[in-house]
């Protein structure tokens, strides 16, 4: 049977993912991984958001990427049948227009800042985020803690800046990484980011089975 395995390992908590509706935003080089794993896990009711189409520079790290020029979202729902595929780009002014209410998680795989603050104050603790993952060569670096514990990732130095400016005083937890980074620019490296999207996924089942 397709959850066999998964149910020895999570028992009767595997209704829970069954059941449980979550949100994912993003599905690039960590995003893609997340849902593979949620969807392969159990999960079920997942809807996705992104706006974007999958480029030829994606293929050093994305899961989907060899369908150049599509929708990631368009590519991701003829894969996953069950999922909800939102083309749009996160924005403040989008998060502000969304309903996140009927949603028991929400899972934060974005760049952009301005859009994850935002986000974070529509959801609060009900999110979980993922850090930097560009510019790494070591997964064993990766770790989960409260966006205040975190430590060594410049993304979530300048995530924990900008929640305290905007007045934020709630937490969440996040996916970051203490690796220094090897280059300068944004290199990409699949060993790390799809390992951010994987560890993403395991904290979103550990949430969900609560």
């Amino acid at each position: 049977m397709r959850y066999s395995r998964s149910r020895m390992l999570f028992g009767d908590d595997l209704e829970k993912l069954h059941g449980a509706k979550v949100l994912l935003l993003g599905v690039g080089g960590v995003g893609g991984f997340c849902l593979d794993c949620l969807f392969r896990s159990g999960v079920k009711d997942i809807s996705i958001v992104d706006f974007d189409s999958f480029e030829e520079s994606n293929q050093n790290r994305q899961l989907g990427s060899e369908a150049l020029g599509e929708l990631k979202v368009k590519h991701f729902a003829e894969q996953y049948p069950t999922i909800t595929a939102i083309d749009a780009k996160v924005t403040p002014e989008w998060c502000a227009s969304f309903d996140f209410s009927s949603y028991d998680l929400v899972i934060d795989a974005i760049d952009d800042m301005k859009a994850k603050v935002a986000l974070t104050h529509f959801v609060g603790e009900k999110m979980i985020a993922s850090m930097g993952g560009a510019k790494r060569l070591d997964p064993t670096k990766i770790e989960v803690a409260s966006i205040w514990q975190t430590h060594g990732d410049a993304l979530a130095k300048k995530f924990r800046y900008e929640l305290k400016k905007s007045g934020f005083a709630g937490e969440f937890d996040v996916v970051f990484s203490s690796e220094r980074p090897s280059c300068v620019e944004m290199g990409s490296f699949m060993g790390v980011t799809g390992s951010f999207g994987l560890a993403l996924c395991a904290l979103a089942i550990e949430k969900l089975r609560r």
